[in-house]
């Protein structure tokens, strides 16, 4: 938010140039072993010490091809300033390689408090270097330093936390399952993540930095929500999950109490947006922005998509059935491509639009494919998303009814701020009240406020 009103869209769209590379080497950066550690019932000190230093030479490798690669991106967008963000932008490579094992070690002791501090005291720390050098005038240079400063301060609070040294590494770890199931689980986000961003690619090589900027930053905004959400409700349900796959029972019970949550939270949230969207941006990103607005409306469908999808991955994964969202994800990859190509003669709109038709239309079949033999049925996800997509109706009728009726009477803060309290109130006694989740929210209260054990500190692994 702050930054937005520092900087202009173009500084935003050449950061977004590099970052449509960068972040594909990002991929590669644990080879999904941070993910195999965590799904195995059980990882010796070997394993670990192996896989940290696998990780470590990863990170090395990745930093040298993002060298290798800043003349060539600096000559593709015709932008010679991108040739030095991009050669600070590896350093970030070298930091991640040497803490994915610790963070891995955290998320397997299920220590989700001590991770999330760690996430927030970094992101505080990164954003307050960057809004600095904005104020000073630094523009462009003001988001690069967060490539560098958000792993660093991250790496050192996991160094600190994980309280774990890694010893010596081992030829003979038993690591080729592991090795199988990150190469699988890397190369399915490889392939989402060059459909996901191809976009980007496109509309800055065709449109420019400045409709690349306006695009990327309402694609951001859209998917700060979803992307939260999945991050901590979907690590939490990917330990726990894991732990229980072999109790069909529990498995099935777990998972669809977290995807109820997920929703629940998800589509007032997806609403809103959509309903909403000039006053969310005009605050958020300021007057300036105000072309990313439409933008951002035609993303919101792509927000419930992914909120009924994303977290059958979370299944999918921690049942060890990774080969299978591989196949889903070279079958839905090739159509988000098409979608872009058909858009692009109509800039960052008509790619908006041309994205979130395809996903809807994928959602079904994909969800069918998901849960095929597993111990999900499809009446469980209709009876699960039924609930909140029934609740929304009347609550987003009276929220939308309310910013009508108040118009530009009261500032844009108040309108938007009395718009989202009666989607959100209203939407919540439905969904307690008439839908009969009352109980189940109670008993999900009461189970977070109650006495937890404290957090243990070992340096164990398994």
């Amino acid at each position: 938010m702050i930054l937005a009103r520092l900087l202009d869209p173009v500084d935003f769209g050449l950061l977004g140039m590099v970052t449509a590379f960068t972040g594909v080497l990002s991929l590669f950066r644990d080879f999904g072993l941070s993910a195999a550690s965590i799904q195995r019932t059980d990882v010796t000190e070997d394993q670990a010490s192996t896989l940290f230093w696998i990780n470590a030479l990863v990170g090395l490798i990745l930093a040298a091809i993002t060298l290798a690669f800043a003349p060539a991106i600096s000559r593709f967008y015709h932008e010679p300033r991108l040739y030095a963000v991009t050669s600070v932008a590896a350093i970030g490579f070298l930091v991640n390689g040497i803490s994915v094992q610790h963070s891995a070690i955290l998320q397997r002791q299920m220590r989700f408090t001590t991770l999330a501090s760690i996430d927030v005291v970094a992101l505080v720390c990164s954003s307050a270097i960057a809004i600095g050098a904005a104020m000073a005038g630094y523009g462009l240079w003001a988001l690069v330093t967060t490539t560098v400063s958000l792993p660093l301060f991250t790496t050192c609070g996991l160094w600190f936390t994980a309280a774990w040294i890694p010893g010596m590494p081992h030829r003979r770890a038993g690591l080729r399952s592991m090795m199988r199931f990150g190469g699988t689980l890397t190369l399915n986000s490889l392939v989402m993540y060059l459909a996901s961003n191809g976009e980007k690619v496109l509309l800055g090589r065709f449109w420019g930095a400045d409709a690349l900027g306006i695009y990327g930053r309402a694609y951001q905004l859209i998917r700060i929500p979803i992307d939260n959400l999945n991050s901590t409700v979907g690590d939490v349900a990917f330990s726990a999950l894991s732990r229980i796959q072999d109790d069909p029972g529990r498995l099935r019970n777990y998972f669809l109490k977290g995807y109820s949550l997920f929703l629940a939270l998800t589509v007032p949230i997806t609403v809103s947006c959509a309903l909403f969207a000039n006053d969310t941006v005009l605050i958020l990103l300021g007057p300036k922005w105000k072309a990313v607005a439409s933008i951002f409306r035609l993303l919101a469908p792509t927000m419930l998509v992914f909120a009924i999808s994303n977290p059958l991955g979370w299944l999918l994964t921690s049942i060890g059935k990774v080969g299978r969202g591989l196949m889903i994800t070279l079958v839905l990859a090739p159509m988000m491509i098409v979608s872009y190509v058909l858009g692009l003669s109509y800039g960052p709109k008509g790619v908006a639009f041309a994205y979130s038709a395809v996903m809807t239309l994928w959602l079904i079949p994909g969800v069918l494919w998901c849960i095929h033999r597993t111990v999900i049925s499809f009446k469980d996800i209709v009876s699960t998303v039924g609930r909140p997509l029934i609740s929304i109706i009347p609550a987003a009728g009276l929220g939308f009814a309310a910013v009508l009726l108040v118009g530009a009477r009261i500032p844009p803060l108040a309108r938007l701020a009395t718009g989202n309290a009666i989607l959100f109130i209203s939407y919540f006694s439905v969904l307690l009240f008439a839908t009969g989740q009352r109980r189940f929210y109670v008993d999900l209260f009461r189970g977070m406020t109650a006495p937890v054990p404290k957090e243990r500190n070992p340096a164990s692994v398994s």
